[in-house]
C-alpha cells in the first residue's frame, strides 16, 4: 500500500504552509487528493513532488499560472526545459527594466535632495519647495 499524508505531514515535508497546500489543490496545480471518510484529505508521492516542484519554482518567482503551464507541458509527456527558459528570460528582463526605471527615480531623488535648503522648511509655499521645483 503506498503511503499517504495528511495536509499537515504533506505541507511539512514540502516546506509549505497547508494554507498553501490548499491553495494550490483549488487551483488546480495539484490533482484531486483522495479523501478519507471523515473528509481529510490524503497526498501521496506524487503531490508531495508536485508541491516540492511548485515551491522551488515559486522561490524563482514564477507565478501560477507560469507553474501550472509547466506541469501541463510535463503532464503531456513533454520536457519543459525551453519554456522554463524563455520564461526565466522573460522575468529577467522584467526585473532588468525594474533595476533601470529604480537607478533612475533613485537619481532623481538623490538632485532633489541635493538641491535643499534648510530656508526649505520656512517656505510660505503652500506645500514644498523640494517638490514644487
Amino acid at each position: 500500500m503506498a503511503t499517504t499524508m495528511t495536509v499537515g505531514q504533506a505541507a511539512e515535508a514540502t516546506g509549505l504552509t497547508r494554507k498553501a497546500v490548499r491553495m494550490y489543490e483549488s487551483r488546480g496545480l495539484l490533482p484531486p487528493t483522495t479523501r478519507t471518510a471523515a473528509g481529510y484529505r490524503l497526498y501521496d508521492q506524487d503531490h508531495i513532488d508536485t508541491l516540492t516542484f511548485i515551491r522551488r519554482a515559486r522561490a524563482l518567482d514564477l507565478g501560477l499560472d507560469d507553474i501550472r503551464e509547466i506541469l501541463a507541458l510535463r503532464q503531456s509527456g513533454i520536457r519543459p526545459c525551453s519554456v522554463v527558459r524563455d520564461m526565466l528570460d522573460a522575468r529577467l528582463a522584467e526585473i532588468d527594466r525594474a533595476i533601470t526605471e529604480l537607478a533612475a527615480l533613485r537619481a532623481t531623488l538623490a538632485t532633489a535632495r541635493e538641491a535643499t535648503a534648510p530656508s526649505d522648511a520656512a517656505s510660505d509655499e503652500p506645500y514644498c519647495p523640494i517638490i514644487e521645483r
